[in-house]
């Protein structure tokens, strides 16, 4: 019984001490849901979670990333992720979805910029997750597209990471056949592509 009484008080102190862990939230589309992998502990979200347990840091990592969701369906759901996980740090992956239907450019950059906001209000620092979209879309809109991440973290004086998908998006060994999607393979290269970013705000 004494035991038993140990191992319950063990628990929920194992409990208490996640649920006390700043959070870090992954708000993001399908890249960062792990689409198409088969199991979701292969995505680059739950390996970035590894990696901080393995270098000393006490984050708890929330994945609220939607397959098919763009930063206007972000926008709208910000705010009760923001009141429900109370996160250190918001790391903001939208916009690839806004590119592939064409939408325009303007709206998605103040949609971003809202996010922003709404995180920094709530106390977050905010990591912005660039994205490309390839050159079929024309020349005008693709440039305009490109454009928005460094002019966003410029203006709004936040991190970011140029292009999410550098050095895997072109790599047919990194990618699903659907062209858009990193397969497993790709998921540690891209969380190489954020942990140069992220490193320097987090804290121990």
């Amino acid at each position: 019984m004494k035991r038993l009484v140990v191992l319950l008080m063990l628990a929920l102190a194992a409990v208490s001490a996640n649920a006390a862990a700043p959070v870090i939230l992954v708000f993001g589309d399908s890249i960062s849901a792990g689409y198409g992998l088969p199991h979701v502990e292969q995505g680059w979200v739950a390996l970035l979670q590894a990696r901080l347990g393995d270098q000393g840091y006490g984050y708890r990592v929330v994945n609220a990333s939607v397959s098919g969701e763009t930063t206007a369906g972000g926008l709208a759901r910000l705010p009760r992720a923001l009141d429900v996980h109370h996160p250190a740090i918001v790391m903001l992956e939208l916009g690839g979805n806004d590119g592939l239907r064409a939408l325009p450019v303007e709206q998605m950059r103040d949609n971003l910029s809202r996010m922003v906001g709404l995180a920094e209000a709530a106390g977050a620092k905010v990591l912005l997750l660039g994205m490309r979209i390839p050159p079929n879309y024309g020349p005008q809109y693709t440039a305009q597209f490109n454009r928005v991440f460094s002019s966003l973290a410029r203006d709004r004086r936040v991190p970011y990471v140029p292009f999410l998908l550098n050095e895997v998006a072109l790599s047919s060994d990194l990618m699903q056949p659907d062209g858009i999607h990193p397969n497993q393979a790709g998921q540690p290269r891209l969380l190489d592509n954020v942990w140069p970013v992220l490193r320097p705000l987090l804290r121990r």
